[in-house]
């Protein structure tokens, strides 16, 4: 396990904000049984989602624990703190696919998750149910986000009986392409989100609380300049809160 002051005071120095700001920032809002663990040696951790867990990862090579294979965002950084004791306790994949709602997950859901055998797997997914209906690319609705989660959640259960989930809090902040049309809508899904989690005793990762701290030490585009892709400093906020949660440290 990688010590949370070291990672911060890296993070810190990297992104120019105070390690005391970072620390307010990174506190995930959802409580944490101390001591439950959720990834332990020997285990398999799955990372899924869209683009923000995809975040440029390379398809031809799909072996575990590689920065490639892995990605440029969260999900990497995430694997490098669980991996800093040794590769060969656990094994890391990243399976997120820019673009993907929830309905585009399940469609993949056997090769790109089933098959895997996570002991733990971690999901990330919803910002694209808001943009894409907002563009003019989809027609889905919070109802079907919902529903469609907790159909994913029951079919992974199914298969997947000791799995131990974790819900990743879909987040925007306001600067890039998000304005004040997202709301309240987006907040919904947030909220769709965490019921989900709590239905399905999944560890939940609140990102948008995250976030609406870390704004009060930085602006909104020193996170993420589109308000919705993390930058290396988003990112590095992002595992460091994800590596929190999954460890018992909140």
């Amino acid at each position: 396990m990688l010590p949370r002051r070291h990672f911060l005071g890296s993070v810190a120095a990297a992104t120019g904000v105070s390690a005391a700001g970072l620390a307010a920032g990174a506190t995930p809002l959802a409580p944490h049984r101390p001591g439950n663990e959720l990834v332990r040696a020997g285990n398999v951790v799955l990372f899924q989602g869209d683009s923000i867990t995809d975040a440029h990862r390379r398809r031809k090579n799909d072996e575990p624990n590689q920065q490639d294979p892995l990605g440029r965002g969260y999900a990497w950084l995430a694997a490098a703190g669980l991996l800093v004791h040794g590769p060969e306790k656990i094994r890391v994949y990243n399976r997120g696919i820019s673009g993907n709602k929830v309905f585009q997950l399940a469609d993949r859901w056997q090769r790109d998750c089933l098959d895997l055998k996570p002991d733990v797997l971690s999901i990330l997914i919803g910002v694209n149910d808001v943009w894409h209906k907002k563009n003019g690319k989809y027609d889905g609705t919070l109802e079907k986000y919902a529903g469609d989660y907790d159909a994913l959640l029951k079919r992974t259960k199914k298969a997947l009986p000791k799995v131990r989930l974790v819900v990743c809090e879909p987040f925007v902040l306001r600067c890039g392409a998000i304005d004040d049309s997202w709301f309240p809508e987006f907040d919904g899904y947030r909220d769709a989100a965490k019921k989900v989690a709590e239905r399905h005793d999944a560890t939940f990762v609140a990102f948008q609380g995250m976030f609406d701290r870390a704004v009060k030490y930085a602006p909104p585009e020193h996170w993420a300049k589109d308000g919705v892709h993390p930058s290396s400093a988003g990112a590095a906020l992002m595992a460091q809160t994800w590596l929190d949660a999954v460890q018992g440290q909140a």
